[in-house]
């Protein structure tokens, strides 16, 4: 059956996860995250993951806020950082991350050609607003979905099935885009298309399932369809 949807994770995949910390060290004044900007993001990123997937499996669910600060937390302190000031400049850069460049010309080209088009995220509502308005792409998007709305964060399938509420149909009609590996191959486990964007090179994940594609960016999912 044909395409007829075409869902986004959100954060690493539509926004850069990273431009908080490289935006922020490129100020006066902050020669010390200067120093250390990629550690930062990259701690940041993993403890953030890291603990929506610890509180699924403990069934202790709070929103990706917290989860956002608390990663920033432990971030700050594993890069000898203490300032509070820092951790709420950075806090506040990341409602307004970027889309990556092709993210919009890449939505457009779905929306011309009569696609569905919506996020699928971890994110707060909140937070998915403040992006998505920051970046100006919301005209460009149908919805977005957030694990609220079932209490639970990926890889869980009833996250998954956010989609089919909003969008009835085949499962084989969504193609679901994600940089995390593990969430491309969850959701292909799923039932549906799937296409992990492996913006940096990484081994595929050895999971249950595999996703059907693989690009180096966005700028292809168009042509995939």
């Amino acid at each position: 059956m044909p395409i007829t949807t075409c869902v986004f994770d959100a954060y690493g995949t539509l926004f850069d996860v990273n431009a908080a910390a490289r935006l922020l060290a490129t100020e006066p004044g902050q020669e010390a995250l200067a120093a250390v900007w990629p550690q930062l993001a990259a701690h940041w990123r993993a403890k953030q993951l890291e603990y929506t997937w610890l509180r699924a499996t403990a069934g202790r669910h709070t929103d990706f806020w917290q989860v956002t600060q608390d990663g920033l937390v432990w971030a700050l302190e594993a890069c000898a950082l203490s300032d509070p000031v820092l951790r709420e400049r950075l806090l506040a850069l990341y409602w307004e991350l970027p889309a990556y460049p092709e993210v919009p010309q890449m939505l457009s080209t779905l929306k011309s050609r009569g696609m569905n088009t919506a996020i699928l995220s971890n994110g707060s509502p909140d937070m998915l607003a403040g992006a998505v308005n920051s970046a100006g792409i919301a005209p460009l998007l149908d919805d977005s979905l957030s694990v609220e709305d079932v209490g639970v964060f990926k890889p869980h399938d009833s996250v998954y099935d956010l989609v089919q509420k909003r969008f009835p149909g085949d499962r084989a009609d969504v193609l679901f885009v994600s940089s995390n590996g593990w969430d491309a191959c969850a959701a292909a486990g799923y039932g549906f298309t799937t296409v992990w964007v492996n913006r940096a090179g990484l081994p595929m994940d050895r999971l249950y399932a595999k996703p059907q594609h693989v690009l180096s960016d966005l700028t292809q999912i168009p042509d995939l369809l």
